[in-house]
């Protein structure tokens, strides 16, 4: 595989700059191992987990990439803050898992006190004479947020999450091509690298986005097609049929699901189906929990949820996790070759 050469390759030691989103109830130890073992970068999506099964899910993706369990282990887990917020206590298991693995990042988003779990990251790898810091990854929608991550956080990777993206993410975010040039503008020069997220699906997305001053990309909603995502049949065949308008965000499915304390400003994008229309149309709130619990039962693609971003039409079949990173790969170089036949000397 040829490299890329940048601010985050050379920090993360890999050949290429695609990042596999960290996806509560869809992305685990397989999908993370997966993706690293073909060049990207894989996270686990914590999520909902408990320790226990975080732990699970670790001990796969170090089976998978024949590691020891001395071995640092080359994946990230992303977590939700507001998560860790509701049961500090708690809280610390939830990361002490992952770093006590030796996993080489860790995500953090969606909190209103992501500060406090980076100083926990940054004293547990003080008191345990780690070589290497756990790198800490932060998800901004603004470019007042990422000022904030950078000076006061002083985060090693910044990523921009701009209003395409699937799953959660803050309504009042701009498109990524306003979002991107934005905090660009006020990235210092000695500043953390800056990954773009938000609606991405092909090799040529990753150039555009590199070209444009970003040092990676991350996707999502590609990975959920993939043979290790914790998705089922149905649910990726709903984004193998779905086309580019039929996503819209929202926050029915949070109320569906009884998933209500993210921070004020968060909703969802997911594919549109009945229960959203049920939940746009005023039903009762009661009776669309009934419908929505059935269809996850019974995988009912007219009422279970889907999350997708707005890229999810361009990606039309169900890969293994590498052949995805070799396929993007391959593209971006493609396309990043195309982009340099156009400078006149």
């Amino acid at each position: 595989m040829s490299k890329i050469h940048n601010a985050f390759t050379v920090l993360m030691g890999i050949p290429t700059p695609i990042v596999a989103a960290p996806m509560a109830g869809a992305g685990g130890g397989a999908l993370a191992a997966q993706a690293s073992a073909a060049g990207a970068f894989g996270f686990i999506g914590a999520g909902y987990l408990t320790a226990s099964r975080i732990q699970e899910e670790l001990s796969l993706a170090r089976a998978q990439l024949l590691l020891s369990d001395t071995d640092p282990l080359p994946i990230g887990v992303g977590y939700l803050a507001w998560q860790l917020e509701k049961d500090p206590a708690s809280a610390v298991a939830l990361l002490n898992v992952s770093l006590s693995n030796r996993v080489q990042a860790i995500w953090l988003a969606f909190g209103n006190s992501i500060d406090r779990w980076i100083d926990h990251i940054r004293s547990y790898d003080a008191s345990s004479g780690r070589a290497q810091k756990t790198l800490i990854f932060v998800q901004v929608p603004s470019a007042k947020e990422a000022l904030i991550a950078i000076q006061d956080w002083k985060v090693d990777v910044l990523v921009a999450q701009g209003s395409e993206s699937g799953g959660h993410g803050y309504s009042a975010a701009p498109p990524l091509l306003t979002l991107v040039p934005s905090i660009l503008a006020v990235l210092p020069k000695d500043g953390p690298p800056l990954l773009a997220a938000g609606g991405l699906s092909t090799g040529g997305h990753v150039a555009s986005l590199l070209t444009l001053g970003v040092s990676g990309v991350v996707l999502g909603t590609r990975f959920l097609m993939t043979k290790e995502s914790f998705y089922n049949e149905v649910q990726k065949n709903v984004l193998v049929m779905a086309s580019a308008n039929d996503t819209v965000r929202t926050t029915a499915f949070d109320r569906a699901r009884g998933t209500l304390d993210w921070p004020e400003g968060v909703n969802g994008r997911a594919i549109y189906n009945k229960t959203v229309k049920d939940v746009d149309d005023g039903a009762d709130i009661e009776i669309v929990r009934e419908k929505f619990n059935k269809a996850t039962r019974d995988r009912d693609p007219d009422r279970m949820l889907v999350w997708a971003g707005t890229g999810v039409d361009l990606a039309t079949e169900i890969q293994t996790a590498q052949d995805v990173v070799r396929e993007l790969h391959a593209d971006m170089m493609e396309h990043l070759s195309f982009v340099s036949t156009l400078i006149a000397t």
